[in-house]
């Protein structure tokens, strides 16, 4: 059991509207490697390990996981909210509109949206682990690229 608590986990404050940027953030929410992924990556492998230890943290590490993709969440509608039609229209952000307004969705940045094909588990340890670690890594780099090849956009 766990108790949430009505609040972000790190308070999300973003004062100015930026689509060009929850449109690349989005993918954090609900693309391959995103919050959402890695949540029920975790909490669906956590049946299959056959340590009790080991379990219980892939349950903290899954639910750790949903206070993330609240975060994103909140970020993208911060960046998003009333916006108007001329910054929906210059950023680009029309095709996101036209199917959810400012609602966030679980997408990828490319507009694909959220699959469970994004969730491996395999029920061997190991293979999970390696998963894991793999789609961990990847979000790492991306972020890291991101970082050094654009300038700050908040």
């Amino acid at each position: 059991m766990w108790i949430y608590e009505k609040k972000l986990q790190y308070p999300v404050k973003i004062t100015r509207c930026n689509p060009k940027l929850a449109q690349i953030i989005i993918s954090q929410y609900g693309g391959p490697d995103g919050e959402l992924a890695a949540s029920l990556r975790y909490l669906s492998q956590r049946y299959a390990m056959p340590y009790p230890e080991l379990k219980g943290l892939l349950t903290d590490i899954g639910t750790e996981e949903l206070a993330h993709l609240e975060m994103i969440g909140a970020i993208v509608y911060q960046l998003t909210k009333n916006l108007s039609r001329q910054e929906i229209e210059a950023s680009g952000f029309d095709k996101y509109f036209v199917d959810h307004t400012t609602g966030v969705y679980p997408v990828a940045a490319s507009g694909a949206p959220f699959t469970a094909a994004y969730i491996q588990s395999k029920g061997d340890v190991i293979t999970d682990l390696h998963e894991n670690l793999a789609a961990d890594a990847t979000t790492a780099k991306e972020q890291q690229t991101f970082t050094r090849a654009r300038k700050p956009l908040i």
